[in-house]
């Protein structure tokens, strides 16, 4: 997007957070039984800890430093302070300065001299401000916002002489208001005297907001039409299937980039593994490019394919591990794997590659070395690209799960492509019953060239997990039978009967039915009224009287619901005689009230029956809970690969109908059909 706009057209006010998560003390125990979903209670995404508007810390602390992760709005919030205050609504008393460190530490060393005074009267004297006494008159009676930005921008060798100089020209100034921004992970850079806080991501509200405004700003059509993006845009990016864009939506850079994707293809794409592709070509390439920089890289060595290697590398080994947090000595000995293994140990950084030349002959490297090595790669990942970040001390984490996960895919896709066996993915594949591993199979089936080796694997192994019960065997074969002879498709059919008989909790696994056919409404309403009059019916036989009555007109409502679709008229007449047993609600509550506490539980049997006996769909099975649990797992496993054929993955069309063909099949009816596994 090169168009500009005004920082006024986009800006949302930030939040702030007092209490930097990195410089926390916890042990690594603390986080060992951390979910996915409380992946984001350190730093990121939903943050638990009191939040304050950004304008007012600043006029809480006279020496603010800012911190963030890359593109966290750190240069926009210091912009739109210094917009403010020049306009006279945020420290009306006083006059911005707005200095970019880089800028400043360049045109000092040229001078060979590092002082903000002198750099403030030049700027001065090219705005017209001929007048040297007018700065220091400013400045000494404290009627200055110094705005000083990107600290951590500023090269190795220029830093230590900027932090001396900001340290002594905000001693000397201190009546004024001084403001530094500076990425997280180069906190080290210590200023004296000042309070650090951080960025928080944005909630829901700032994220609705900003697409408000991003439409408005960037749609080429009229404002309206901006803001009718806009909702849409908001509306699908809260569908539960878009909670990985949502959760990276919350650093106001991925969020830019997705307004800017589903601005050209009116939605989120299927495929999540190219959003974070062009994320991660974002923060690891073109973000410093686009603020005009280089940085000075500690494994300059490294090119990009190199760069993503590692990181996949670190990915794949602590996710197999279960693990989302790590101590610093653990990823950084997965870097000394990596660096170890390179030839000649040619990524070396230049400052070091001729001293390990010569001392080290055939690139054999000394561990201490080595460590040293894989601590100044770690800070550099950490500073310049912001994909490993510090949650607390001394312990680590990927900054977003979403990138944990798609470079453990990407590293799945690598072995596979390099090995002419299978092998990558059927350890890939044993992982199928895990819910932890559900979104590596969807990124890795769109990442390879072709997807049919892995969704065959997924139904080789599904149809394995319950070939040997035969309890289960039977269950399918009757299933199958039922399905043969309801229209309108045997696998929908297959899957909303199985559904049925998995009680009581029914309409997850309804899921299934509807993904692959969406004409079983009448099934489903059946399954809705069975499961709310049993409910209802067993609060009322256990004395439960709250709400009674909003169960009851559940119920009510459910049977509505399936009198309208009942085509049978037999079906059709039993159903509304039991429906004509009940009292009018509306008329005498507390006589409803009665009849139900005294007839519900057989009422609803009389329900049961009268769909068993019309439909056969409620056939009694006695699984264990061992079965129970196999055939939960049965279930999770082809309703994962529906959902990576749904991907828009490459798989032929001889394999999807197969596949589709033959799910939910007992082992009978698969080895009966004539098909090669290939």
């Amino acid at each position: 997007m090169s168009r500009p706009v005004k920082i006024d057209d986009l800006y949302i006010d930030v939040n702030i957070l007092e209490e930097i998560a990195s410089q926390q003390w916890l042990e690594i125990t603390d986080l060992q039984n951390f979910t996915p979903k409380d992946f984001d209670r350190f730093g990121l995404g939903e943050i638990s800890q009191i939040q304050i508007e950004g304008m007012r810390s600043v006029e809480t602390y006279s020496k603010l430093r800012v911190l963030g992760k890359p593109g966290a709005g750190k240069t926009t919030f210091l912009q739109h302070l210094a917009i403010q205050c020049n306009r006279g609504r945020f420290a009306a008393n006083r006059v911005p300065i707005f200095i970019t460190l880089r800028d400043f530490a360049d045109e000092s060393r040229t001078a060979d001299e590092f002082s903000l005074i002198h750099y403030i009267r030049e700027e001065f004297l090219t705005s017209g401000i001929s007048d040297p006494v007018a700065v220091e008159t400013l400045l000494r009676s404290g009627k200055v916002l110094v705005l000083l930005d990107g600290l951590d921008e500023v090269c190795a060798q220029d830093s230590k002489a900027v932090v001396k100089e900001i340290r002594r020209f905000s001693e000397n100034y201190q009546q004024n208001l001084f403001v530094v921004t500076c990425r997280t992970a180069a906190k080290a850079l210590n200023l004296n005297r000042f309070t650090d806080v951080e960025i928080a991501p944005f909630t829901q509200a700032q994220i609705d907001d900003f697409g408000y405004r991003w439409f408005e700003a960037f749609t080429k059509i009229t404002p309206q039409e901006g803001r009718e993006q806009a909702i849409q845009f908001i509306e699908k990016l809260n569908l539960p299937e878009n909670l990985p864009f949502r959760q990276l939506a919350t650093t106001p850079l991925f969020l830019h980039l997705a307004c800017w994707m589903f601005q050209h293809q009116q939605q989120f794409p299927s495929q999540r593994s190219e959003f974070y592709k062009q994320c991660l070509d974002v923060l690891l390439s073109k973000w410093d490019e686009t603020k005009g920089f280089e940085r000075e890289e500690l494994y300059q060595g490294f090119s990009l394919p190199q760069k993503l290697k590692l990181l996949s590398q670190i990915a794949a080994i602590t996710f197999e591990q279960g693990k989302y947090f790590f101590e610093q000595y653990s990823v950084e000995e997965h870097i000394s794997d990596y660096l170890r293994d390179l030839p000649n140990a040619s990524m070396i950084s230049e400052g070091n590659r001729s001293t390990i030349a010569s001392q080290f002959p055939g690139g054999v490297i000394e561990p201490e070395e080595l460590q040293i090595e894989s601590q100044g790669v770690l800070k550099a990942i950490e500073l310049q690209h912001g994909l490993l970040t510090e949650r607390v001390r001394g312990i680590f984490s990927f900054s977003d799960l979403a990138f944990q996960e798609y470079f453990t895919a990407r590293k799945v896709v690598a072995n596979y492509n390099l090995q002419v066996t299978e092998q990558p993915l059927d350890r890939l594949v044993s992982h199928m019953t895990d819910p932890r591993w559900r979104e590596i199979f969807l990124l890795t089936v769109t990442m390879l060239r072709s997807a049919d080796p892995l969704v065959l694997l997924m139904k080789r192994r599904i149809d394995a997990l319950v070939a040997d019960d035969r309890d289960l065997q039977q269950f399918l074969g009757w299933a199958h039978q039922k399905s043969l002879a309801t229209p309108p498709s045997p696998t929908a059919i297959r899957a909303f009967h199985h559904a049925l008989a998995h009680q009581p909790q029914l309409v997850p696994l309804l899921a299934l039915s509807s993904t692959l056919d969406q004409g079983v409404f009448l099934d489903m309403a059946f399954d809705d009224l069975v499961q709310k009059c049993t409910m209802s019916a067993k609060r009322n036989a256990k004395g439960i009287n709250a709400d009674n009555v909003t169960h009851a007109r559940a119920c009510v409502d459910a049977l509505d619901n399936a009198l309208i679709l009942v085509m049978n008229t037999k079906l059709h007449r039993s159903l509304q005689q039991l429906k004509d047993q009940l009292p009018d609600l509306t008329k005498d509550r507390k006589e409803f009230q009665t009849w139900w506490k005294t007839n519900a539980l057989d009422w609803a049997e009389q329900i049961r029956t009268a769909i068993s006996e019309h439909r056969n769909t409620q056939h009694q099975w006695n699984f264990s809970p061992d079965q129970q649990q196999l055939l939960q797992q049965y279930y999770a496993a082809n309703q994962l690969l529906i959902d990576c054929l749904n991907t828009g993955c490459v798989v032929t069309a001889a394999v999807r109908q197969e596949i589709e063909a033959t799910l939910l099949l007992p082992q009978t009816e698969l080895e009966d059909r004539e098909w090669q596994w290939g």
